[in-house]
């Protein structure tokens, strides 16, 4: 049994100056509004000292409860030793136990006002236990030292929407892993170790920013992060919070953005979580047609407590600050928005619709806080539906995310993707859609982790034909993503066209490397990245429809798309066109804008991808596509052509 240190006097040159923890009135009141925004500050454990002993202050909202105490290491997990002090008018209770160090673990006993006590990990808690052991750890946030200043300048000063964001979507746990050890028989690497390693990788493909699934802390690897038992800790099964804040650092000082996925949608019914806390649906809203997603298993947060909004807005800011992330990709925003979402019961708003008032001034006040900060961090909506406004001002009744994800248009792609491609000039339509509501919303197109799980297959997978067809297919699509309007995301393992579904239980297939078909499709990727982030074109106007021009939307006969993206300064312009069948087309003639001569960037049937630059050709007045002027444009089955003029 670990035991509280005795207090022991360091020397006058060594001493620490360490903040005073307390809950006061103050702190109570702001809790109360809503408004504490670095509550995580004050409830939790913090290391500090009284009358020069020095310990842990504990601090838990639990009003219902009839008693808490604080078990853990320091006194035998004894429920009777460390009871807290019930402070009014909140019901946060509180104790300041000397003698505790640091890395102690603790849990909080609640005792119900029936008399049953639960075990409880702690909300606020920024360390915990390897799973699946459930218990907080005592940590502190202080002592790392950042470097990436000068990144952090940068982003605040930059405008997002008119800058490159090609996204790569890490899971940590399955990227790699060591061999199998005694020691780490889930081969898991470190944060400080995939620092390195991903970070290498994500310079050499061109990729902007990484995406993390499942930070924060969960008890089962397969809810990949998404059933959340420890909102402010990153999960240990990767190291500790400085390992992890490491990882965010040296990603920032590589030019590599940090993205979170963040779930304030939902959580899971553990009991040592946040459900049924105190005794009470303290967390969750108390009547289950409105506290429980049915077909997820878990709880709902009730957006219409103060408190726990201000557990949630604080949690999301906490990310932000203390470990500098870019931004946040909010989980399952739909299941918010609609008090009917995956129910036959439920229960109507006050005006008898199916809007959830409550959440929707909840994502307005999130979504201002973080705007009003000017510091250039996003909130990007996982939203499934047509709800408007959602990229839009709170000032303008929009939701006031800084972008979201295109579900529809992945939906139409793949849709397309997967026809055999003697059918697809009667689909048409699924690929030009789009465009008819590209600009109502700042979208990001997005190929994720949901794509390929659950018997979807990978990408290269759904493709149709023999395999040499569907890696070209694959090289198709993704030109034709690359082109498209929208920020991007690629889930990891897609580059390379992994042929196995994604498992969190094992690495990614690096072998596939090592054979020429998968190498040819990562290289090709690789260019496509390349191109993207030396062409503003292909950025700079995402969300202004000059940016975008067809050449012609409407060849579904031979399944043929070509366009124009255009840069804000007209002198840096790219021409696409995507051949969508196997079909070859040696005598095709392309539309083009202006009478300029275009310059062959890319041919995805060239042997080496770096032979473009010197290929020149010079319009003819040959009508074409609608267009006066144009070139001959021979195209291989699933061949893609870049121009630029």
């Amino acid at each position: 049994m670990a035991r509280r240190a005795k207090t022991v006097k360091e020397p006058k040159e060594v001493q620490e100056v360490k903040e005073i923890f307390e809950v006061t009135e103050y702190d109570q009141y702001l809790f109360g509004m809503g408004t504490h925004y670095q509550i995580y500050k004050k409830l939790g454990a913090h290391l500090t000292e009284r009358d020069g002993r020095e310990g842990v202050y504990f601090a838990v909202w639990a009003p219902n409860a009839k008693q808490v105490s604080v078990v853990g290491d320091f006194n035998g997990w004894n429920v009777n030793a460390d009871v807290m002090e019930r402070l009014e008018p909140l019901g946060i209770h509180a104790l300041f136990i000397p003698g505790v160090l640091e890395h102690s673990r603790y849990k909080y006993c609640v005792t119900c006002q029936n008399g049953k006590q639960v075990m409880k990990s702690d909300p606020y808690a920024i360390h915990s236990e390897v799973r699946p052991a459930t218990a907080s750890v005592v940590e502190k946030l202080e002592g790392y030292e950042w470097k990436d200043q000068s990144w952090m300048a940068k982003r605040k000063e930059e405008n997002t929407e008119e800058k490159p964001m090609f996204i790569y979507e890490v899971h940590p746990g399955s990227w790699k892993k060591h061999p199998y050890s005694e020691a780490n028989p889930q081969g898991f690497y470190n944060y400080k170790q995939i620092a390195h390693s991903l970070a290498d990788y994500v310079l050499e493909m061109g990729y902007t920013h990484v995406e993390f699934m499942g930070i924060a802390e969960h008890p089962f690897d397969g809810s990949w992060g998404y059933q959340v038992t420890g909102y402010f800790a990153p999960t240990s099964r990767y190291g500790n919070v400085h390992d992890f804040m490491y990882l965010v650092d040296y990603l920032h000082r590589k030019g590599i953005g940090v993205l979170l996925d963040w779930v304030p949608a939902h959580f899971p019914k553990d009991e040592c979580g946040l459900a049924q806390f105190d005794g009470t649906c303290l967390y969750e809203y108390a009547d289950p047609r409105k506290g429980e997603h049915p077909d997820w298993g878990t709880k709902v947060f009730d957006y219409g407590k103060n408190e726990v909004k201000n557990f949630l807005i604080s949690n999301a800011l906490y990310w932000l600050d203390e470990y500098h992330i870019d931004g946040l990709r909010v989980d399952a925003v739909a299941s918010m928005l609609y008090l009917d979402y995956g129910r036959t019961n439920w229960v109507p708003n006050k005006y008898g619709g199916k809007e959830n008032l409550e959440a929707v001034e909840f994502l307005k006040h999130l979504n201002s806080l973080v705007k009003h900060r000017g510091d250039g961090s996003l909130v990007i909506a996982e939203e499934s539906t047509a709800w408007p406004k959602v990229t839009d001002t709170p000032e303008n009744d929009g939701l006031g995310f800084s972008m979201k994800w295109n579900m529809g248009w992945m939906n139409d792609f793949l849709s397309y993707m997967k026809l055999d491609p003697i059918y697809r000039k009667y689909h048409h339509n699924q690929m030009n859609f789009s465009m008819m509501y590209a600009y109502s919303e700042k979208f990001i197109l997005v190929l994720s982790h949901d794509e390929v799980v659950h018997g979807k297959c990978s990408l290269v997978e759904k493709m149709p034909g023999y395999p040499a067809d569907k890696l070209e297919n694959l090289k198709a699509a993704y030109s034709f993503m690359l082109g498209h309007p929208g920020k991007k995301l690629l889930f990891m393992g897609q580059d390379f066209a992994q042929n196995r579904e994604w498992s969190e239980e094992r690495e990614l297939d690096w072998n596939l490397l090592q054979e020429e078909d998968h190498k040819r499709v990562h290289d090709y990727m690789k260019t496509l990245l390349k191109l993207y982030k030396e062409h503003p074109a292909l950025y700079e106007l995402d969300y202004e429809q000059a940016g975008f021009e067809w050449i012609n939307a409407d060849d579904g006969e031979q399944s043929i798309f070509s366009f124009v993206r255009h840069s804000r300064d007209g002198k840096d312009n790219l021409l696409f066109v995507c051949n969508f069948t196997p079909v070859e087309r040696p005598d095709h003639r392309l539309g083009v804008l202006k009478r300029k001569q275009h310059t062959l960037l890319l041919d995805s049937a060239w042997e080496n991808y770096d032979e473009g630059e010197n290929i020149k050709v010079k319009p003819e007045k040959i009508s074409a596509d609608g267009k006066t002027y144009s070139i001959a444009c021979p195209l291989k089955g699933y061949g893609v052509k870049i121009f630029k003029y």
